[in-house]
């Protein structure tokens, strides 16, 4: 007589996973949170709004909103701890070194601070809601207590990201203002010091030698004509070399062929100088506007010094045409490759200038060549 299979029962667990019961923890922590983030504010409102016309109630007003940025932290990390909601934290509010109005004012027009506000001015009835349903469900629906909380959670999560989770776009593109408007001011200051420099080292420097030369000439003009002569002869020379040093000067600002020409004689007269032949193809039906006009020719004009000075190339190529909105160029060259944006390079302090005007600078330039710099700048009618 055969003996009746045994069924193995399955290992004894809880109903609700660690997932559900943090859920339920959430809700049911709701009422008190709503509670006191309602009272807080109406509280903040009542005594800032209503104090406006005394010395005292906009400062009040402003210290209120920076609690509410600070709840808002805490709740994000509520949410995040009991809800797995991934909550990025909003860009801090630069105050700096400002003084008593300007962070009067930056503190009220703040908007993160204003959308937590209005996070903590709409939950007291959903509180109260999630608290009941989730405490009364607890002891008379709990087979369906799961999908109940896992509801209202979804709800909470919702309620999370669209209010205290900062507008990605948005607060990207400040992030990228702030940092391009950095760059741009040290790039500048940075013009302004190293031509600051070339005249007070160079024409300055010529010129005054030429005044002193000319003054001891004016001397001896009666008394010996021929050193005189010779002496102005020498002036002369010096002249020469002090304007041609004033137009390399004016050439390394904005040189006059690319205003009076465009891109395509500006670029065919830089790629003349490059020590590596030069094929330049610029493929524009219109010219665009000066400054996307400048910073694509000194684009060029760094990139083929690089190549000059550390390439090794026997030729290189400079291409330039119109996508999309977008004005491309690109310079080859067959060099020995290695070129990279890494910090400290010169192609990283390129890519930042162009990142401070929305553009882009990609560098694909494997160990043994060739080398392909491609650049992309914003295209703005002339």
């Amino acid at each position: 007589m055969s003996q009746p299979e045994t069924t193995q029962l399955p290992p004894a667990r809880f109903a609700f996973d660690a997932v559900t019961w943090k859920e339920i923890a959430y809700l049911l922590a709701n009422l008190p949170v709503d509670i006191a983030g309602f009272v807080y504010v109406v509280v903040m409102l009542y005594l800032g709004i209503g104090l406006s016309v005394t010395v005292v109630g906009l400062p009040l007003l402003a210290l209120g909103l920076a609690g509410c940025r600070l709840a808002g932290r805490l709740e994000r990390g509520r949410a995040r701890g009991m809800l797995g909601v991934t909550v990025e934290e909003p860009r801090p509010l630069r105050l700096g070194r400002l003084g008593f109005f300007p962070w009067l004012w930056t503190s009220l027009k703040d908007p993160v601070a204003w959308r937590h506000t209005l996070y903590f001015s709409i939950r007291l009835p959903w509180g109260i809601t999630t608290f009941t349903v989730t405490l009364v469900s607890l002891f008379v629906a709990w087979p369906v207590l799961p999908f109940i909380a896992r509801g209202l959670a979804n709800a909470d999560r919702a309620m999370v990201r669209g209010l205290l989770q900062p507008s990605d776009e948005l607060e990207r593109r400040i992030a990228e203002l702030e940092s391009d408007r950095g760059v741009v001011v040290d790039t500048a200051a940075a013009d302004l010091r190293r031509i600051e420099r070339d005249l007070h080292d160079g024409a300055q420097a010529r010129l005054v030698a030429l005044a002193m030369g000319l003054g001891l000439a004016k001397e001896k003009l009666l008394e010996d004509p021929d050193a005189a002569a010779k002496m102005v002869d020498e002036a002369h020379g010096e002249v020469k070399l002090a304007l041609q040093e004033l137009r390399d000067l004016a050439r390394g600002i904005h040189p006059a062929v690319l205003t009076d020409r465009g891109l395509d004689a500006a670029l065919s007269s830089v790629s003349a100088r490059c020590t590596v032949p030069v094929a330049v193809t610029v493929d524009l039906a219109v010219r665009p506007a000066p400054a996307i006009e400048g910073i694509a020719y000194f684009t060029v004009s760094e990139l083929l010094q690089n190549i000059s000075k550390h390439s090794g190339a026997r030729a290189a190529s400079v291409e330039l045409w119109r996508s999309d909105g977008r004005l491309m160029v690109q310079v080859r060259d067959d060099g020995s490759g290695g070129a990279s944006t890494y910090s400290g390079s010169g192609l990283a302090g390129l890519a930042e200038r162009l990142g401070s005007v929305d553009g882009l600078l990609v560098v694909d330039s494997p160990a043994g060549g060739p080398t392909v710099v491609t650049a992309e700048l914003p295209w703005r009618e002339r």
